[in-house]
């Protein structure tokens, strides 16, 4: 337990070799990759008996191919006898599907929580769940961290005239309370509707003044980009003088580079949780660094220290 390992799959290896080189340790050995059969293979390359080990690996796209993946990575170190193994996961994919909402559905959240703990994670390190009580899906502990303090930072750097924190519905109003508290800004909440299963929604009403300020809406991701323009263009009508957006996680799926590319919003502001490059970056998407977060976690998990208090 005395020694630090940090392994990755293929999901997002340059975060984990960020947050590595924030730990001051080399990335852990390891061959991931899949056979011609679609069949996945792991082997860990380097002795890991009793050590601490971390697995960095969101659940993000392709989704079932990286949730395969660090099931079978995690099965693989506690083979290998590893004394404690964390599964560091940035982004949880799944995290939607919390709750049966309508018939005959499932609730994948749990599920993808069960397997997490049957393959081999002692503990469990994110970032921004979707819902709060995905924790407790979990038979072993869970260290959720939160993207809050670095948006808070970037926007006090920026020094807009009159901002006020935008929840994009009503399930995100905490956070993003906690956020207009950070800039010492009011709060508005947009109401909206969701469409079917089709990642569509309806935006109904502004609760809050907006007219004449600088908008910044939040939220934990940014799937379709749909509900995010439609609530950008809705705080323009209402007479907000720009807007700017910022959520942990980038998606992106879809059209979603071109909707916020053809938005009224000044700047995207998101993490790295979720790789964003290629065709996925325009100039009005901002990505900061969740790296040093994770890595300050992780040394603090390893060493027995409060992860609370880094957000104290």
């Amino acid at each position: 337990m005395d020694e630090l390992k940090v392994f990755t799959g293929n999901a997002n290896p340059h975060l984990a070799e960020a947050i590595t080189h924030y730990l001051k340790i080399p990335l852990g050995a390891s061959e991931v990759f899949e056979f011609s059969n679609g069949n996945t293979f792991v082997r860990i390359l380097e002795n890991v008996r009793e050590r601490d080990v971390f697995v960095v690996q969101p659940i993000c796209q392709p989704v079932n191919n990286n949730l395969m993946e660090l099931l079978i990575m995690l099965d693989a170190l506690k083979r290998a006898s590893a004394e404690r193994i964390t599964a560091v996961i940035p982004y949880f994919g799944y995290g939607r599907t919390d709750k049966k909402d309508q018939p005959r559905v499932p609730i994948t959240a749990r599920l993808v929580a069960d397997l997490l703990t049957v393959a081999g994670a002692n503990r469990v390190l994110t970032v921004d769940l979707h819902a709060p009580q995905i924790q407790g899906f979990f038979s072993v502990p869970v260290d959720e961290l939160t993207a809050l303090h670095l948006f808070s930072s970037y926007f006090r750097s920026k020094n807009l005239l009159d901002p006020v924190v935008v929840a994009t519905d009503i399930g995100i109003s905490k956070r993003a309370r906690d956020l207009a508290a950070k800039l010492n800004a009011p709060l508005a909440i947009m109401e909206k509707r969701r469409i079917g299963n089709q990642d569509q929604s309806e935006t109904l009403n502004v609760i809050g003044e907006v007219a004449g300020k600088t908008a910044i809406t939040v939220d934990d991701e940014i799937d379709t980009g749909g509900s995010l323009v439609n609530v950008l263009n809705t705080l323009v009508e209402r007479g907000a003088r720009e807007v700017f957006s910022c959520a942990t996680h980038p998606v992106f799926s879809g059209q979603a580079i071109k909707k916020i590319s053809e938005s009224p919003a000044k700047a995207v502001v998101v993490t790295d949780t979720i790789p964003v490059n290629g065709d996925k970056n325009i100039d009005k998407i901002e990505v900061l660094s969740i790296a040093p977060l994770l890595g300050e976690a992780i040394h603090r998990i390893h060493t027995g220290l409060s992860i609370g208090a880094m957000f104290e």
